[in-house]
């Protein structure tokens, strides 16, 4: 999934390291745990810090579809629709009304008098502009596969906006307008065919959310303001200026939470840190609802016997992936990497979601657990022999500090087998979504956070022909079903052909899930509302903390 970020203007000394920089810019942001902050925001202390180690790819949002960088353009640009605390359902929210006039149009009204933060106006013309530079860029990293069933967007008036589909009764077009693919940005300041760099939308102060942001520094601080022209759904922040500080390491974090540097430890800790966390009495660890799911991707160009390898075969490729799943144990790498705050996932829809299934169980031993032999069949009966050697790629930062341990457990699972040889490399996070978009990783590790709340979203991005991996996987009779459900109103039907897509993409394995998480935040004992934002929403909405 998916976020956004911006250049400041305050000049902040250079360390040797992120993690040092991020303490001292946690001093001097003010937002550690001074009891004589003065009020403000809602009646708490008028400023608050934010602890993360999630990296952000960029501001723009045609540019980024990472949680990273979704979790700034949250806080910052305005959507159509939008989802309120406690809740995964969307109503409208710059709009004051959305529906479908037909069934392939769909019509937004938008409130009267919006203003960007620069003093720009907010009209429907902003609104066609975003959602046509979003398939014009259609950027390898960002968002627009979500914007597969759009077909034109017109703006008859200023508060007016035409969305016309391409197939009729989209079930998922409102959940998507609040979506990565959703954030309006304003026309005077973006371009209209390229990505604009963050420090020239810092500097335009192009943001109408609930806050803008006023000093940035990229992966190291974002400095948040409340917007007080802020007219979406959600109410006005409830704290004045919130600092975002982004650490190297998940220890530096932890300790930076425990000491009060920080007041909000959101993404990454690890599952030991939680636990430790739990037993400390000037903190609060809070859950919500998961959504989050890890994968293993394939790309079926470069994959050992992949269409442009020189030895390619689409049956020993296949035989390849469906070996992998056989031997992955998912319950050995939740109970011994992540002490159970992942659970074993054994299918594309997480648990949880309507439609979901397991139909993964196929492969192993029929329970969730691994089958050396039934790898061994595969390979052999598809004539591979000898170790199949795999390389496959992890991020050392952007998915939390177990990482290593995770991706170190898979390895070991699959060469004890006596059937892979693994070489594990690691890519910073940055380097690594490029690079696995440009054919670079033949086996690679993602994490997905999804954007709404409906099994579309962990098919749609993933399963179509034109999709958000480009690992070269084309089907179209998955592609059609997925169309199909989309735009089924029967609840049961719809609910039918998604269980139905899973047992078609379970055979022939584009990606290989394993784990299912929670969401997690630790908190000071004084710091309230996330678990008013901690939702199924699984959008982390700064405006709704407030200390004191």
């Amino acid at each position: 999934m998916t976020s956004v970020a911006h250049r400041g203007r305050r000049l902040w000394a250079t360390t040797a390291g992120l993690a040092s920089t991020a303490l001292v810019l946690a001093a001097c942001s003010g937002g550690g745990s001074d009891p004589s902050a003065s009020e403000g925001g809602g009646g708490g202390a008028s400023s608050l810090t934010v602890g993360t180690t999630d990296k952000i790819t960029s501001l723009d949002p045609a540019g980024s579809y990472d949680n990273g960088s979704f979790a700034v353009q949250n806080q910052v640009f305005p959507f159509l629709m939008n989802t309120p605390y406690g809740s995964p359902d969307v109503e409208p929210d710059i709009a004051e009304s959305a529906e479908f006039t037909s069934p392939t149009e769909y019509t937004v009204k938008l409130k009267s008098g919006l203003k960007w933060a620069n003093g720009h106006d907010l009209t429907s013309s902003d609104v066609k502009f975003t959602f046509d530079r979003q398939l014009k860029i259609a950027d390898d990293n960002g968002p627009s596969s979500l914007l597969y069933n759009l077909d034109s967007v017109a703006a008859p008036d200023d508060t007016t906006v035409v969305f016309t589909l391409k197939s009729e009764n989209d079930q998922v077009f409102p959940q998507i307008l609040s979506s990565p693919v959703g954030p309006i940005v304003d026309e005077e300041v973006f371009s209209p065919d390229a990505l604009t760099p963050d420090d020239e939308i810092v500097a335009a102060n192009a943001f109408a959310g609930q806050y803008t942001i006023t000093d940035y520094k990229v992966n190291e601080l974002v400095s948040y303001k409340k917007y007080d022209g802020y007219q979406g759904i959600l109410e006005p922040a409830k704290t004045a200026e919130v600092n975002a500080v982004y650490y190297a390491e998940s220890e530096n974090l932890k300790l930076a939470v425990q000491q009060g540097d920080v007041d909000v430890a959101f993404r990454s800790l690890s599952a030991t840190d939680i636990a430790d966390l739990k037993g400390n009495d000037k903190v609060k660890v809070v859950d919500g609802p998961g959504g989050e799911i890890r994968y293993l991707v394939f790309n079926f160009d470069t994959q050992p016997f992949g269409a442009k390898t020189s030895d390619a075969d689409a049956d020993k490729a296949t035989a390849v992936r469906k070996a992998v799943a056989a031997l992955i144990d998912r319950q050995a790498i939740s109970d011994q990497v992540y002490k159970g705050t992942y659970t074993p996932l054994y299918s594309f829809v997480p648990a949880g979601l309507t439609g979901a299934t397991e139909s993964l169980k196929i492969y192993g031993d029929g329970n969730g657990g691994p089958s050396v032999d039934q790898a061994k069949q595969f390979l052999s009966e598809a004539g591979v022999s000898g170790k199949v050697t795999l390389n496959i790629q992890y991020s050392n930062d952007h998915y939390g500090p177990s990482s290593p341990d995770e991706y170190a457990m898979i390895k070991d699972q699959l060469e004890s087998s006596g059937l892979f040889t693994v070489n594990l490399q690691t890519t910073e996070w940055v380097q690594y979504s490029k690079d696995r978009t440009s054919d670079v990783y033949p086996v690679y590790q993602l994490g997905w956070f999804p954007d709404y709340s409906d099994a579309d979203n962990y098919l749609t991005p993933f399963f179509l022909i034109e999709n958000f991996l480009v690992n070269h996987f084309e089907n179209q009779e998955i592609n059609d079903l997925i169309l199909q459900q989309a735009t089924t109103a029967d609840p049961a039907e719809r609910q039918s052909i998604i269980e139905n897509i899973q047992e078609s993409v379970a055979g022939y394995l584009p990606t290989v899930p394993y784990l299912q998480g929670a969401q997690v935040a630790v908190v000071g004992s004084t710091v309230s509302g996330a678990e008013d934002t901690l939702d199924a929403s699984f959008k982390f909405r700064y405006g709704a903390l407030s200390k004191g």
